[in-house]
């Protein structure tokens, strides 16, 4: 068991470099098995499709982040607008960081793949949308918290609507940044996140 939890773990973790790298797709099953080391009997005894794949490595990278930035960041532990703060200047050094090792920046692996592939692949579509549905539900609740302790920044607020847009506008800027190709777009940017604010709509 521990033998096939490693392979398996090398296929997932290679088909992340390689399409996070590159694209889903122009990255095949053969080049996967290749940089993973294995063979393409073992890959189909993992996942019946590369799209089955995909939808794994999504949720692995994602469980790793979570772990990783979110629980990390948005504990209650400061205001709630200093762990947005936080939370964006995370992004920026992993971005940052990327930029070094690689020569380019990457971007948002969920976001690069919506973008690729959301009028094409329905299944990897939903995917993204319930990893940005648990990525903004963090950001909400750590406004909720703001707002319950009565954050005069955060007076009256719509905080569901409010959560939706600071992540959009953060996919926005790492969109830009990937495309300027220039992870300092993101640390110029980010305070405006910390400003939004969207507030119940009045007929």
């Amino acid at each position: 068991m521990g033998t096939e939890q490693t392979t398996q773990q090398r296929i997932l973790d290679s088909a992340f470099e390689l399409i996070y790298a590159q694209s889903y797709a122009e990255v095949g099953v053969a080049a996967i098995c290749e940089k993973a080391g294995v063979k393409k009997g073992s890959f189909y005894h993992f996942y019946k499709s590369k799209q089955e794949l995909a939808i794994a490595v999504l949720e692995e990278k994602f469980i790793q982040q979570k772990n990783s930035i979110l629980d990390t960041t948005f504990t209650g532990a400061l205001p709630a607008l200093e762990e947005l703060a936080l939370f964006v200047d995370k992004i920026y050094h992993m971005q940052s960081t990327l930029k070094q090792t690689t020569g380019h920046v990457l971007g948002c692996p969920y976001g690069n793949i919506a973008i690729e592939l959301s009028s094409q692949d329905e299944p990897i579509r939903k995917k993204v949308d319930h990893i940005f549905s648990r990525s903004i539900t963090s950001i909400r609740d750590c406004l909720q918290r703001g707002y319950d302790n009565q954050d005069p920044e955060l007076e009256d607020i719509d905080v569901s609507s409010t959560a939706n847009a600071m992540f959009a506008y953060l996919e926005g800027i790492i969109l830009m940044a990937k495309t300027q190709n220039n992870a300092d777009v993101i640390k110029q940017l980010a305070p405006a996140l910390i400003s939004i604010r969207i507030y119940p709509h009045k007929p």
